[in-house]
């Protein structure tokens, strides 16, 4: 039973073929299979993949993922079914992350169409740049609402926040406005995040500004009033507090630490 593949995205992929592809006009089934290409088609039809003796559903907005040398049966509900793909391998060796063979993009279809088609439009002019683009769509496909069932993942609305949070750590960022954001209660933000942080969302928010800061700290000559204000905190009493409590010292400690000119 074939149900999730293995993917290795440690380096970019290579990409042999990428198109709109239409199915269906040889008639209702097709078999083949690609052998030392993996394929992936984001679909604007429906009908029914088959592989390794388990049959996944076909649906618009979904993306399947098949490993090279893998037999597939398509059947088709219609005559002309046309989908975005892409026929790529992947040199990785590194950390390999499991994915569904079949998923419901939902809102990312739109995304992932539009990356889609920058890798076509990139194919003949960019190898690099289609094989960034798709990468990209490899990467996001590992965080579909299909795969967010898997035991250790993060809430979805955790995600949205710490998303959220992130984009605007150089802003004003209140709890109320990330869990609008993230579509839940405060109630319910906060106790996620102590549950897979330990922290609450102002602690966390604070920790995530810091280890900001103590990169912008050790790696630039940005001044210290300036590093304050890019992590959301301008006020210097309140910056050189926060970098006491987190960091363990002074904005000038932590930069002298490192060798890093005064600012």
């Amino acid at each position: 039973m074939t149900t999730h593949v293995d993917l290795a995205l440690d380096l970019p992929p290579r990409v042999e073929n990428a198109g709109v592809g239409v199915h269906g006009s040889a008639g209702p089934h097709e078999v083949f299979r690609l052998p030392r290409l993996w394929q992936l088609h984001l679909y604007g039809y429906s009908g029914t993949l088959g592989l390794g003796g388990t049959r996944h559903p076909i649906r618009p907005g979904h993306v399947s993922l098949v490993p090279p040398d893998t037999e597939v049966h398509f059947h088709y509900d219609s005559a002309r079914c046309e989908h975005l793909y892409a026929h790529f391998r992947l040199p990785g060796e590194g950390e390999r992350r499991r994915v569904p063979v079949m998923q419901d993009a939902g809102a990312e279809a739109g995304v992932l169409g539009g990356l889609l088609r920058q890798t076509v439009a990139a194919g003949a002019q960019s190898k690099a740049r289609a094989a960034a683009e798709l990468w990209t769509v490899l990467w996001r496909t590992t965080g579909l609402t299909a795969a967010e069932t898997r035991p250790g993942s993060r809430h979805p609305a955790l995600r949205t926040a710490v998303a959220y949070i992130e984009e605007h750590l150089a802003g004003p960022l209140t709890v109320p406005a990330v869990a609008r954001a993230a579509g839940v209660s405060h109630t319910h933000l906060t106790r996620l995040f102590r549950e897979d942080t330990g922290r609450t969302v102002v602690a966390y928010i604070r920790r995530r500004r810091m280890d900001r800061a103590r990169h912008l700290l050790v790696a630039s000559t940005l001044a210290i009033p300036a590093v304050a204000a890019t992590v959301g905190v301008p006020d210097l009493q309140a910056f050189n507090k926060a970098c006491r409590k987190e960091l363990g010292a002074s904005p000038r400690a932590v930069r002298e630490q490192h060798g890093q000119p005064r600012g």
